[in-house]
């Protein structure tokens, strides 16, 4: 069965980016891009970005994960060290990261090095959680394999009745990382496939910035 998509179109039509008005700093720019698609609507998780890893394998695979702060460092995420993805970014910290936003038909792609937060850091956003989220990270051995759901809800419900009275210990391989970014494209789309495409690139301490062609 083979079903042809050439009937998609649309035209972008709501907005434009300029390489003259866009801010020198790419992460200001990021701001004002992230407040304007959270003011307007429309989008569930505007938190929510596709972090790219290179594998161990050697296929590079992409995951929504969610964005919990930025500042001038970059970009952070919280996980488990042992999971798919922590395991890809220890062999190779080069990754990717892009936002999404329809509705204000923009994207956003970054590429950078991940590192380790500070353990001050991870156990201060682990404590933030919501219990049950916090539950959730010590029943999963993230990525690996499980024989089935049940086991996996006794194992919480073992765990509710243990810390029911009790602060929840940060597991000692989950924490957070953060992107340092070398590169941050911004992408308006536009009219006739001619779309918006600005990309800062750090150069020492100092970011060029350019227009690339759609």
């Amino acid at each position: 069965m083979r079903d042809n998509l050439h009937k998609y179109r649309k035209s972008y039509e709501k907005g434009e980016l300029s390489e003259h008005s866009v801010d020198p700093n790419p992460l200001q720019q990021f701001r004002t891009w992230y407040y304007e698609t959270e003011l307007t609507g429309g989008v569930d998780e505007v938190n929510a970005m596709t972090l790219t890893t290179v594998g161990t394998d050697g296929f590079p695979r992409g995951r929504v994960v969610l964005l919990k702060k930025y500042d001038e460092n970059g970009f952070y995420f919280y996980t488990n060290y042992n999971s798919e993805k922590g395991l890809s970014i220890a062999a190779n910290s080069k990754v990717s990261l892009s936002f999404f936003w329809p509705v204000m038909e923009r994207q956003i792609i970054i590429k950078g090095t991940a590192k380790k937060t500070s353990e001050e850091d991870s156990a201060n956003y682990f404590h933030s959680r919501p219990k049950g989220s916090q539950l959730g990270a010590l029943v999963s051995d993230q990525s690996r394999e499980i024989e089935s759901r049940v086991a996996m809800e006794a194992k919480l419900q073992s765990l509710e009745k243990k810390y029911e009275n009790m602060e929840v210990p940060k597991p000692k391989d989950w924490g957070g990382y953060v992107v340092n970014p070398v590169s941050i494209e911004f992408w308006q789309g536009r009219p006739n496939r001619l779309h918006d495409r600005i990309l800062y690139t750090l150069d020492g301490l100092d970011w060029n910035i350019k227009r690339l062609q759609p």
